[in-house]
């Protein structure tokens, strides 16, 4: 009666650890955050972040003080007329943003990808220029370049030039938006 005994407790207690080891637990799922820009990579949604605007909601004639709430973080580097951000979204990708202002008025948007995934460059660079050929008329493209020109409001003219300037190695994709005199 003793070893019959220890049998059903081993036996209990082996059931009791598999059903414990195979049970699963129900997570609780944060809702997917909806898409900036469906139809074009990921990162595109974290490196322009907003329709609104020429640059992640920003416009050009914006101040400091905007810059650094549409960016939510202090800047890597701070002067007069200059505020400077770097990203890295990913092992392989990062991102860095250079912004220029005259007298508390943002002047120009510098923005540089860089990643190790050539493929990934190549890619993002496709949709960068098609993002901005559904927003901006007119595209101009020559020599790996690709300028868009533009009247933002009240006719205030301004431009976006993308470039791919990949290596074999690496992928890195400049662009630059700046007022138009």
């Amino acid at each position: 009666m003793y070893l019959s005994l220890r049998n059903i407790f081993v036996i209990f207690f082996l059931s009791f650890l598999i059903a414990a080891c195979t049970h699963e637990e129900k997570k609780q799922e944060a809702p997917a955050k909806p898409r900036i820009f469906p139809g074009y990579h990921i990162l595109l949604d974290e490196i322009v972040r907003s329709n609104e605007g020429v640059f992640r909601g920003l416009k050009l004639n914006a101040g400091a003080g905007q810059i650094k709430k549409v960016e939510g973080s202090a800047p890597i580097e701070e002067s007069e007329g200059h505020l400077y951000y770097e990203y890295q979204p990913d092992s392989l990708t990062n991102y860095s943003i250079d912004y220029t202002l005259s007298q508390d008025s943002l002047e120009e948007i510098s923005v540089q990808i860089n990643t190790n995934d050539l493929e990934l460059s190549s890619y993002l660079f496709c949709d960068l220029k098609d993002y901005y050929a559904n927003k901006l008329p007119n595209p101009t493209e020559d020599k790996g370049y690709v300028v868009y020109n533009c009247f933002e409001g009240q006719r205030k003219p301004f431009v976006v030039s993308l470039s791919d300037n990949s290596s074999p190695s690496k992928g890195i994709i400049n662009m630059l938006i700046y007022k138009d005199k």
